[in-house]
């Protein structure tokens, strides 16, 4: 049974199992299966009741299922006895230790994520981008579309830019409610995220006060930067910087890019 409490809803159809597989490239039909000889380890969250398990375990790799409902680790563990490969670990998502699990392999991850710590989950995750390759995450289909939005759309927001500092968002299909037991409330989608994002480009000397500057343009997202920076630099000085950078006067944050966001803040802060 389902807690509601944890967010729990489990993939129950078969046919989108095999879906996801197919897209995350652990299905044997899969257009371009991973190579069985690689040194990465999957490691899963929220596993249930091992709904994909069973899917990443068949490319071949190790699999590290991450569970935080006692309820079902018996489930898990039970197929851990047919599975060497597979080891089941008791906890939250959000305290888990991504590099002490892996013990020095490269790392790839999918996850079927509560969508009330959509957000907080892929915070944690990234800082363990430097052992990351992809995410794979069936999360609600609005948060997708943030994920992956472009500056100038009206999804496009301050996840979006931390999403793309870190990775190179891909939304690759939706989910029906019906694929669910119990259904959620509202859609699903499939996305897969690529690393590295921005931040290989970027080069940036302190990426936390970098992400709170990204926080403050847009704090308030109808104003203009103008508006929103006041309490770092005078109006005339972000005019100034946003003409040096090829931006109208009134630009708004949602406008810019995570490049453009890096540049601004150095003409600002000297960063």
């Amino acid at each position: 049974m389902a807690r509601q409490r944890l967010g729990q809803h489990f993939l129950e159809s078969l046919d989108w199992r095999e879906q996801i597989a197919r897209a995350i490239r652990v299905s044997p039909h899969s257009t371009v299966p991973l190579p069985r000889d690689d040194q990465h380890c999957w490691i899963e969250l929220g596993a249930g009741h091992g709904e994909m398990t069973e899917h990443l375990l068949a490319a071949g790799a190790p699999v590290h299922a991450i569970e935080l409902d006692p309820a079902l680790l018996s489930g898990l563990r039970h197929l851990a006895q047919r599975y060497p490969a597979l080891t089941v670990i008791p906890g939250d998502i959000l305290e888990a230790d991504i590099g002490a699990i892996a013990s020095g392999r490269r790392v790839r991850i999918y996850g079927n994520l509560p969508y009330y710590i959509t957000s907080p989950i892929l915070q944690h995750l990234f800082s363990f981008a430097e052992i990351i390759d992809e995410i794979h995450v069936v999360i609600q289909t609005e948060v997708a579309l943030r994920l992956a939005a472009q500056p100038g759309t009206k999804a496009y927001g301050y996840l979006s830019v931390l999403t793309q500092l870190y990775a190179r968002p891909e939304f690759v299909f939706e989910i029906p409610r019906s694929a669910f037991s119990p259904p959620p409330e509202v859609t699903s989608a499939l996305v897969t995220l690529r690393l590295p994002g921005e931040r290989a480009k970027l080069h940036l000397s302190d990426e936390a006060r970098f992400l709170k500057f990204v926080k403050l343009c847009f704090s308030l997202k109808r104003k203009t930067l103008v508006n929103n920076l006041r309490s770092l630099a005078k109006p005339a000085q972000v005019r100034e910087a946003l003409a040096s950078l090829n931006l109208r006067p009134d630009a708004r944050a949602e406008q810019l890019s995570a490049s453009q966001f890096a540049a601004l803040q150095s003409l600002l802060t000297g960063l």
